[in-house]
């Protein structure tokens, strides 16, 4: 059993309150949801207003199969353009 975990961090610029924020981070929970087959919540910066981190989870049998997953999702969110992609992390538990 293999784990995968991923972290991203977004930049909200055109937010500013945190009820804005929220409306966009929660339709980039929601959509990534429906699409994906993964746990993701907002697990950081909550109380910023333009700043976000989502924390995404994954588990498989395969390692290459959670890290092209997770690569694929990070891929979905920066193309959404609802918001900044500034960096992100994957990190692969056996």
């Amino acid at each position: 059993m293999h784990v995968g975990v991923c972290k991203i961090w977004l930049t909200i610029s055109e937010s500013h309150s945190l009820k804005q924020k929220r409306q966009v981070v929660k339709s980039i929970i929601d959509r990534s949801k429906n699409r994906f087959n993964i746990a993701i919540a907002e697990v950081d910066a909550l109380d910023s207003h333009q700043h976000a981190v989502l924390g995404i989870a994954s588990i498989s049998n395969d390692s290459r199969h959670i890290n092209r997953i997770l690569s694929y999702v990070v891929d979905f969110i920066e193309e959404t353009y609802l918001a900044e992609l500034t960096d992100y992390e994957i990190e692969i538990l056996f």
